[in-house]
């Protein structure tokens, strides 16, 4: 059964927060799917992940560009699994039918945002109504992830 995470954003925006958990992927030779709602934040994304540090680099595309199946992390609007991922994240409300298949799949929310709230509380109870094993994630103080649930 997949396990789903889901990552609630109160501290860093997702821009900070995506290449850490991104790289943490590679590092586990895991191939990734982002989702995202809209092309245009798949292009911010894109822009975002290519600039974030000087010192390292996220080998990755977006599904409209030429081999997406080729793409160790793979930026798309798009339900399907175009890279052969191992671990999906889904951001901005994205949502998809189906988690079977991945090992992880990953909702992050902006926890300033009632409607991204109200959208996460949904996923939740439809995921934990289908038996999936779940966890809940939020910053502390100091920016750091704990489990809350």
């Amino acid at each position: 059964m997949t396990e789903v995470l889901f990552y609630h954003l109160e501290r860093s925006p997702l821009e900070r927060v995506l290449p850490e958990l991104l790289e943490k992927c590679l590092e586990r030779d895991w191939r990734v799917i982002v989702q995202a709602e809209s092309r245009e934040r798949v292009e911010a994304l894109d822009a975002s992940l290519w600039t974030y540090s000087e010192a390292s680099f996220l080998p990755h595309g977006t599904d409209y560009q030429d081999n997406p199946q080729d793409q160790p992390i793979l930026l798309t609007i798009e339900k399907d699994n175009k890279n052969d991922a191992h671990i999906r994240f889904l951001v901005d409300g994205a949502d998809t039918d189906d988690v079977s298949g991945y090992i992880r799949a990953i909702y992050m929310f902006n926890g300033r945002e009632e409607d991204a709230l109200n959208t996460a509380r949904k996923q939740w109870k439809a995921y934990k109504d289908s038996d999936h094993e779940l966890t809940y994630w939020a910053q502390n103080e100091t920016g750091k992830w704990q489990k809350k649930a």
